[in-house]
């Protein structure tokens, strides 16, 4: 065998090593995809399960219920938003009790 068909004969055989290696890496960029698709849906899935967005929310599902502040990490279905009006009246007569994650009454002015 001549030294262009040796040649030629490995720039065949580099080719079809390099389709292989094409087609593993769209394989694993596909995958990837696929994963970056199912978190995208599951993190919509939990931000529908999110309450509305409000400054203050009132947890009736506890009892005591709780009031929570818009950010806290504590937050579910089932909260309803209240005013700060409502919040505060329902820490100081309402028998609520305060989130001890994100401490509402704090921002309320209720505590120093």
């Amino acid at each position: 065998m001549s030294d262009s068909l040796a040649r030629l004969a490995a720039l065949h055989f580099l080719l079809r090593v390099q389709e292989r290696d094409l087609a593993r890496t769209r394989r694993w960029i596909e995958d990837e995809e696929q994963a970056v698709a199912a978190q995208d849906r599951r993190r919509a899935k939990e931000e529908a399960r999110r309450p509305p967005a409000g400054d203050w929310l009132l947890d009736h599902r506890r009892r005591p219920p709780l009031l929570h502040q818009g950010y806290c990490w504590e937050l579910a279905a089932g909260m309803r938003p209240v005013t700060r009006a409502q919040a505060l009246e329902a820490l100081t007569a309402g028998g609520v009790q305060p989130c001890p994650g994100c401490h509402p009454a704090r921002e309320l002015g209720l505590l120093d």
